[in-house]
């Protein structure tokens, strides 16, 4: 055990969506999911244990985390204490540079992080898969925050078979070249939380068992461009992956709907520039905000038309580096 580990993890966005548990214990996906991490946004976080502390604190870009917050903390270092046969508690403070709960995946780069600088902290060593799957159970889609670069999550049967790994092809100025421009259009927390509306997502959407099956079918298709460095059919798959999520979530009862009247501009415009020439294709997480994704070489003027004259914040993002750790030190 040392006296203390710092990691950083970046925030990933979905290309296939992960949307709805199997299994919530065990944080267990109802599909597999793609997923791109990006450069843009990512967090730093260091777990110190300290064997006088009676309870696990934490800080959260400089200010005491609230009691969900911490709540969610404890409950997965109790998690890394079983594995480590350890009692001590421990301080957790994270900085983020990914507004928290506005669906542009701080919750992925945030367990990441913890779970690195956890695992670390309490002496475990585990190897990039069981850190995907120790990083699940905080937050799901945390398990591809542990890889950069384009990123499968494998759904799986049970908690040793569903973790993610890095996809070939994914990288900076290789054929595939993705790239992604992040419109923030309010970077605000949502009303309803992920994990509320995935749960009523899955328990009264009549169109949840469809869109189960159309994703698996999504992720396979995906797989099979980025093979073939077809960044055209990923980008189509992946706009209309993220449409038929959202479909989905409006038939839930009550209905979930994130998008607002600037969410679907935004979709328009994507839409105007296509028909112009310039190849970009949406996607859309649990938030207004809109991801839109891109060959390197087009990022430049996607970016500069979805800024309308520098009047909308755009953020440019090209793929991430896997999670780093460091301990007893800065990462």
């Amino acid at each position: 055990m040392t006296d203390s580990a710092t990691a950083v993890a970046h925030a990933n966005i979905a290309l296939a969506k992960y949307w709805g548990k199997r299994d919530e214990a065990l944080a267990l996906p109802a599909t597999s999911s793609l997923s791109l991490t990006l450069d843009a946004f990512h967090a730093t976080t260091t777990v110190t244990p300290d064997p006088d502390a009676g309870e696990d604190t934490g800080t959260l870009d400089g200010r005491p985390m609230s009691d969900g917050e911490v709540v969610r903390v404890r409950r997965f270092l109790d998690l890394v204490r079983s594995l480590a046969g350890s009692s001590l508690h421990a301080s957790v403070d994270s900085v983020s540079t990914v507004p928290t709960g506005a669906g542009l995946a701080s919750s992925a780069s945030g367990f990441a992080a913890l779970a690195g600088a956890a695992a670390a902290a309490y002496g475990l060593d585990l190897d990039p898969r069981a850190l995907s799957r120790l990083a699940r159970r905080g937050s799901g889609s945390a398990a591809r925050s542990v890889f950069g670069g384009l990123v499968v999550w494998h759904a799986g049967t049970d908690d040793a078979s569903s973790f993610a790994e890095p996809v070939p092809g994914g990288e900076a100025g290789g054929p595939l070249d993705p790239a992604m421009a992040v419109v923030v259009l309010d970077a605000g927390p949502k009303s309803i939380s992920s994990r509320e509306a995935m749960r009523r997502t899955v328990e009264t959407s009549p169109f949840f068992p469809s869109w189960t099956e159309s994703t698996e079918v999504d992720v396979a298709l995906m797989l099979d461009a980025v093979r073939a460095g077809d960044l055209p059919t990923l980008g189509a798959l992946a706009e209309s992956n993220a449409l038929r999520m959202h479909a989905t979530m409006l038939g839930a009862r009550p209905p979930v709907r994130y998008w607002t009247a600037h969410t679907v501009g935004v979709l328009d415009q994507v839409q105007a520039l296509r028909a112009d020439g310039l190849p970009c294709w949406a996607t859309i997480d649990a938030g207004p905000n809109v991801k839109v994704l891109c060959a390197g070489r087009d990022l430049p003027a996607v970016a500069e038309a979805l800024s309308e004259g520098g009047t909308r914040r755009v953020v440019t993002a090209r793929p991430g580096p896997d999670l780093r750790v460091t301990a007893g030190g800065a990462a």
